[in-house]
């Protein structure tokens, strides 16, 4: 049975840091690229970011590049998502999600709450 389940989220300030992290199991999880995606309130999901399955390649989308860093650690089956200068508009529900390519498709695990607010 697939399961990623995902940790980090946490409510913090404009400029603030968050570390997020995915545990993954039930699949070859280096063998395959993931992703984060995120959906803000009354909003649909959108792609955040992607990384190949090795971690040597990763994607990012316009909003968040510069501020946020992927990885992955295959040795762990684990998958990463570092966010900084956080911003009011990165609130949202962070998904850890099975598989790459820059959209939101695959099996999303619950996911975790990022709010910034001051």
């Amino acid at each position: 049975e697939v399961q990623l389940v995902e940790s980090g989220g946490d409510s913090v300030q404009p400029g603030g840091s968050l570390r997020l992290s995915c545990a993954a199991s039930g699949f070859s999880f280096s063998d395959l690229g993931m992703k984060w995606v995120r959906q803000a309130p009354g909003k649909g999901l959108e792609w955040v970011s992607t990384i190949s399955y090795d971690g040597r390649n990763s994607w990012y989308a316009d909003s968040v590049k510069g501020r946020f860093t992927i990885s992955r650690d295959n040795a762990k089956k684990a998958l990463y998502l570092q966010l900084n200068f956080l911003k009011n508009e990165d609130t949202a529900m962070y998904y850890c999600t099975k598989g790459g390519g820059l959209s939101t498709d695959g099996w999303r695990g619950q996911g975790t709450q990022v709010t910034v607010s001051s």
